[in-house]
């Protein structure tokens, strides 16, 4: 349709939650035919009130995006040719059934990106791929995130999902270790507004507090900062629960009756004083013995530490300690503490699927174990590389691209130059889908409904919404459930298997709802449905976090477990490291821009336009000391690569330490996303070092990474 012929159109109002992050604000966007004609906030939206970030009026640009691909392309001789949906099919299933047959089920990988849990026609179908094909090489983005979070409430409260959450409306006192929720809008914490909530907590006449590397946006606004060298997070937080054990604060209140292992706790944090974590990680002692008292004292207190913490060394142990201090200081299952979430959809209850698994299998090459059935991610290019029995011969990526969002992405490259046959679920040829045989290209998110399943589980408050499309999706598209239900069909076909299909997502969300912990079928008062959630498109209010843990424990005995065997002799291996500390190297961190998520919006103009973004930052004195211009070129070096780019003086890092964001490099031979390309970032996981994990969990090590920075050459 012309524009001409659109402005005979009637103006539609839309109601949809923004997708792009994890702060699911409501927005009301005006169409007029084809048309965007402007995206605001949902100011009747229970939960986001109205608020957006620049990222929801980007969505247009998404939608109308050229290099957008819409119908599924072939790569033959270098070149990309568009195809049609049922030769892709079959094309596809042959392919990966052929491999399977000469090499091996385990011979065909599936990789999971981060925009998954943003469509819920991904989270609903997802898996039927993983089923048909009946393969163990499992791997995703989790493993690049917030693993240790899931690890933890599998290991601690019986299921993966079972996350407590701050009760930030709520609280009094909130420390944030390794998290930035003005650039993130929160995450494992949905939490739009938050600028707004954190000063609230202020004007009640409470206090927050970060523990950062970077004076972060978050940082900026809080009533304390205090630097902490990467990586070193672990002693901070043990020396606070040694604080806590010494000076007589702990409190576990009404969860004593529960608690497994608190000797054991107490005996593991022996030794970890105020003054160690001093020397570990630069905080000053005082300061140090200060969080623990305002941990203790405060009525309505939470500890929260996020991705800075999550993707280090010590990033399961960092995760569990987090936990042990809120119970400790009987901010567990409280409001103003972290309460776990009452979904519409998900609610999770002894009994509920999906508690997760730890350990049943390791990888191949360097044995690292599995988490809920997929391998760290860390191993997948060595899996790809390595020859031998069960070596992967063929990936199939979902909305993913590993090449930028893993650590040593051109190893990632040169794996993936070498499979026998690849298949990608994206609508954009990017630094990995550059490498796929086929690309199947999904509908975009505006073209087809939308309920966040994942989100919602994750929220500070509960709440529920559904949306309609804002446009009618072409008749020669595909969602992205209806690929994975007929790639499905093909692959169990050749493979004689029996194997039905899902229904369409909205049918299993009606199931859902209706027997969920509001539902109609269950007698609750809500009585909520499909049919009538879709009368509320602002979104239903379901109230503030409730303190269940204790009913909602899934452990099989039914109490918290303080006491994993794993995670105590982990404290062991901290212990011995503290005789590693060097202060005489740089370490390298990302950074966050409240414009950017991962490596998927840099080719939409209202989002990398403005100020540069993607430099080097690094402390003046540390610019003095090795002899560096500000605003020059320089090249950073890691055992694993070297990127070149242009650094930038910031006080913002503490000395010895560079940070550079993630998600940028999109130059790379092949790409075809325009403005994307037009961008100078750098990859600055060509840097991290995939010989680097938690030895727990096996998840990356972005953060903390030694890295030498000189002039570059001429």
């Amino acid at each position: 349709m012309t524009e001409q012929a659109s402005l005979h159109e009637d103006v539609i109002t839309h109601h949809r939650a923004c997708h792009l992050c994890e702060a699911i604000c409501g927005l009301e966007i005006k169409t007029q035919g084809e048309q965007i004609l402007s995206i605001k906030g949902d100011k009747e939206d229970p939960f986001s009130r109205g608020h957006i970030c620049p990222k929801a009026t980007a969505l247009q640009d998404l939608h109308f995006d050229p290099d957008r691909l819409k119908h599924p392309v072939k790569r033959v001789d270098g070149e990309w040719q568009q195809i049609g949906w049922e030769e892709a099919f079959d094309t596809v299933a042959e392919n990966l059934v052929r491999v399977q047959q000469t090499a091996g089920n385990n011979a065909v990988a599936v990789y999971s990106g981060n925009p998954n849990v943003h469509n819920y026609g991904s989270m609903t179908h997802g898996g039927l791929l993983r089923k048909v094909l009946q393969t163990q090489s499992n791997y995703s983005a989790t493993s690049l995130d917030q693993l240790p979070h899931q690890l933890i409430s599998y290991a601690m409260y019986g299921h993966q999902s079972l996350i407590p959450i701050p009760d930030i409306d709520r609280t009094q006192y909130m420390l944030i270790i390794g998290g930035n929720p003005l650039a993130s809008n929160g995450s494992i914490m949905t939490v739009p507004d938050v600028t707004k909530r954190l000063k609230a907590i202020q004007k009640r006449g409470g206090k927050f507090v970060v523990v950062d590397p970077r004076r972060t946006e978050t940082a900026a606004i809080a009533d304390d900062h205090h630097f902490i060298r990467p990586g070193s997070d672990a002693f901070l937080l043990m020396s606070i629960i040694h604080t806590l054990f010494e000076k007589g604060l702990v409190q576990t209140g009404h969860l004593t009756s529960v608690l497994n292992g608190l000797d054991e706790v107490k005996q593991a944090a022996a030794g970890f004083t105020a003054e160690l974590a001093a020397e570990q990680t630069g905080i000053d002692a005082d300061a140090i013995r200060q969080m623990a008292q305002d941990m203790a004292s405060a009525e309505g207190a939470v500890c929260y530490g996020r991705m800075g913490v999550s993707v280090q060394s010590y990033g399961s142990l960092c995760q569990w300690a987090i936990q042990v201090i809120n119970i400790l200081t009987g901010s567990l299952d409280v409001p103003g503490g972290a309460l776990v979430t009452s979904p519409a959809f998900g609610y999770i209850k002894p009994g509920a699927t999906g508690a997760g698994s730890f350990g049943r299998r390791h990888s191949r090459v360097r044995g690292l174990p599995e988490f809920s059935g997929e391998f760290p991610s860390s191993v997948l290019a060595e899996e790809m590389l390595t020859p031998g029995e069960g070596q992967v011969r063929a990936l199939i990526t979902r909305a993913g691209n590993p090449v930028l969002s893993a650590p040593n992405g051109n190893e990632m490259d040169r794996a993936l130059e070498g499979l026998d046959y690849m298949v990608a679920v994206d609508f954009y040829i990017n630094e990995t889908t550059r490498h796929a045989d086929i690309i199947l290209p999904p509908t975009g998110p505006l073209e087809h409904d939308h309920y966040d399943i994942a989100f919602h589980r994750l929220a500070v408050r509960n709440t529920t919404r559904y949306n309609e499309p804002v446009f009618e999706a072409a008749a020669d598209s595909r969602h992205d459930w209806e690929i994975y239900n007929e790639l499905s069909v093909r692959i169990a076909a050749l493979k004689a298997l029996d194997f039905k299909p899902l229904p369409a997502p909205d049918q299993l969300l009606d199931k859902a709802l209706q027997h969920g912990h509001y539902g109609k079928e269950t007698g609750a008062e809500q009585a909520l449905s499909l049919d009538m959630l879709k009368q509320y498109p602002h979104g239903i209010d379901l109230g503030p976090l409730q303190a269940d843990l204790t009913e909602r424990l899934c452990t099989e005995d039914g109490r918290i477990h303080l006491d994993v065997d794993y995670l105590l002799d982990d404290v062991e291996r901290l212990r011995s490291s503290a005789a590693e500390t060097r202060t005489d190297e740089l370490l390298l961190i990302g950074r966050r821009h409240v414009r950017s998520n991962n490596s998927w919006m840099h080719n939409y103009q209202r989002l990398v336009k403005g100020k540069p973004r993607w430099q080097l930052l690094m402390h003046p004195d540390d610019l003095d000391k090795y002899q560096l211009e500000d605003n020059s070129l320089v090249t950073i070096q890691s055992r694993v690569g070297e990127v070149t780019t242009t650094v930038s003086s910031s006080d913002e890092v503490m000395p010895g330490v560079v940070s550079l964001p993630h998600g940028w490099g999109h130059k790379r031979k092949g790409v075809h996303m325009g403005i994307a390309a037009e961008q100078p970032g750098v990859s600055c996981n060509d840097l991290t070092d995939d010989g680097r994990f938690d030895p727990v969990s096996g998840n990356a090590v972005l953060n903390g990474v030694p890295v030498k920075v000189f002039a570059a050459a001429q």
